[in-house]
C-alpha cells in the first residue's frame, strides 16, 4: 500500500462543499438534533469527532456521561449556536431513560450522518483489509504488513521510527478522546462517517474508497 492513504483524495475539497451545504441547510431545519448535526458538518468531516473531544475533556470522572451542565458548556465551549431551550430539548431526546445524564458514546454515533449500507459494506472491506489479526481492532501490528511506511516524508528525513508513522496514521482514525493507537469498527465507521457526508453520490464515495485502499 502506497502513501495514498494519508492523503484522502480529494477529501479538502469535499469538506468545502459539505460544509457550505450544511450552512445552506441550517437554514432550512427546525429538527434540533439535525441542526446540532448542520453546525459541526459545517466544520467539516471531523466537525463531530471535534465535538467528542470537547465532551471528553468534560468528563471529569471518566463516566462516559454527560449531566445537562456539562452538556451545555460543552455546546459553549465549541461555539455551537443553540440555545437553552434547543439544548434542553435535544438533551431529553438523548436521555431515553430520564436519568438526567445521556450517554455521549451514543449521543456521537446518532448525531453522524446517516449512511446506505452501500457505503457501509465499502468502509467494512476497507476495515477487514487493515486489520489484519481479523480481531475487530486495528494496530500497529495489523499495519506492519499492508502498509509501507518508507513512503511517508516524516521517516523519509529521518524524524519519525516506522511504528511513529504507524501510530500517527492510526490517530487519523481513533477516537479524539481516547487515542489508544487501537481503531475499533466503530471509531473507522465514525471517521467515514464525516467523509461520506461531504459526498454525495454512492458511487463516487465506492470509487474514492476503492482508490484510497486498493480495494
Amino acid at each position: 500500500m502506497s502513501a495514498l492513504v494519508f492523503q484522502m483524495p480529494g477529501t479538502a475539497r469535499h469538506d468545502r462543499e459539505m460544509a457550505i451545504q450544511a450552512k445552506k441547510n441550517l437554514s432550512k431545519t427546525t429538527d434540533p438534533v439535525e441542526r446540532l448535526r448542520l453546525q459541526c458538518l459545517a466544520r467539516g468531516s471531523a466537525g463531530i469527532k471535534g465535538l467528542g473531544r470537547v465532551f471528553r475533556i468534560m468528563d471529569d470522572d471518566n463516566s462516559r456521561t454527560l449531566d445537562f451542565k456539562e452538556f451545555v458548556k460543552g455546546l459553549n465551549d465549541y461555539a455551537m449556536m443553540i440555545d437553552k431551550e434547543e439544548a434542553q430539548e435535544i438533551f431529553r431526546i438523548f436521555d431515553k431513560d430520564g436519568s438526567g445524564t445521556i450517554d455521549f458514546d451514543e449521543f456521537l454515533v446518532t448525531l453522524r450522518p446517516p449512511m446506505s449500507n452501500a457505503r457501509k459494506e465499502i468502509i467494512m472491506q476497507a476495515f477487514r483489509k487493515l486489520d489484519k489479526t481479523g480481531d475487530g481492532v486495528i494496530t500497529i501490528e495489523d499495519l506492519r504488513g499492508v502498509y509501507n511506511a518508507k513512503h511517508h516524508p516524516k521517516y523519509q528525513n529521518g524524524d519519525w521510527t516506522e511504528d511513529q508513522v504507524f501510530r500517527a496514521f492510526l490517530d487519523n482514525f481513533d477516537s479524539p478522546y481516547d487515542k489508544d493507537g487501537k481503531v475499533t469498527t466503530e471509531e473507522f465507521m465514525n471517521y467515514y462517517a464525516g467523509v461520506s457526508a461531504s459526498i454525495d453520490t454512492d458511487v463516487y464515495f465506492i470509487i474514492m474508497m476503492k482508490n484510497a485502499w486498493k480495494l
